[in-house]
C-alpha cells in the first residue's frame, strides 16, 4: 500500500508555463547589478532591475538640478581684457554623461528581456508618441527564455530541438 501526495523527500518539476518568476529585487540592489554590468549589453534585465535604476537616475538628476540653482547658471567665470566669459555647467548634465552607458546596457537588457530586440530603442526619436511607446515595451512583463537572433543558442537547447 503506497501513500497518496506527494513525498517528502520527492522533487517536483514543473514547466514555465506553471510557475511564475518573481523577480524581488530591491533598490539598492538594482543599481549594484546596473552598474556592475555597465557595459554589458548581452543577457537579461528584470523590470525591477531596470525601473528601480531609472528612479535612481531620475533622483539623482533632480537632485544636481538643485544644486545647480544656487549658482545662478555661472559655475566658472573670469575677467577677459576684451570682455566677461562665463561657463555654464550643470551638474545634471554630467551626471546624464556618466550614466549614458548603463543606461543603454540596462535598456537593452531590459528589451530583450521582455522579448523586443534592443533596435525598439529607436523609438525614442518619434516626439512623445515614441515614448510612450518604448515605455509600454519596457513595462511589459519577462518573456520565457527563449532564443533571440541576438543570443546563441545553448547545447541544452539545441538537443531539445532536435
Amino acid at each position: 500500500m503506497t501513500p497518496t501526495g506527494p513525498q517528502p523527500n520527492s522533487t517536483r518539476i514543473l514547466t514555465l508555463r506553471h510557475c511564475r518568476v518573481v523577480s524581488h529585487m530591491t533598490f539598492f540592489e538594482s543599481i549594484k547589478t546596473v552598474f556592475r554590468k555597465y557595459a554589458e549589453f548581452g543577457g537579461r534585465a528584470t523590470r525591477p532591475e531596470f525601473w528601480w535604476f531609472a528612479l535612481f537616475s531620475t533622483l539623482v538628476s533632480a537632485a544636481l538640478d538643485a544644486l545647480t540653482l544656487p549658482f545662478n547658471g555661472r559655475l566658472f567665470e573670469f575677467d577677459a581684457s576684451v570682455s566677461v566669459v562665463s561657463t555654464f555647467v550643470s551638474f545634471s548634465s554630467l551626471w546624464s554623461i556618466a550614466v549614458l552607458v548603463p543606461s543603454l546596457a540596462v535598456t537593452v537588457r531590459r528589451l530583450r528581456d521582455a522579448g523586443r530586440e534592443w533596435t525598439q530603442m529607436f523609438w525614442v526619436l518619434l516626439p512623445i508618441v515614441g515614448w510612450i511607446i518604448l515605455i509600454v515595451r519596457l513595462a511589459t512583463p519577462s518573456v520565457a527564455t527563449t532564443v533571440l537572433p541576438t543570443e546563441t543558442p545553448t547545447a541544452d537547447a539545441a538537443a531539445t530541438n532536435a
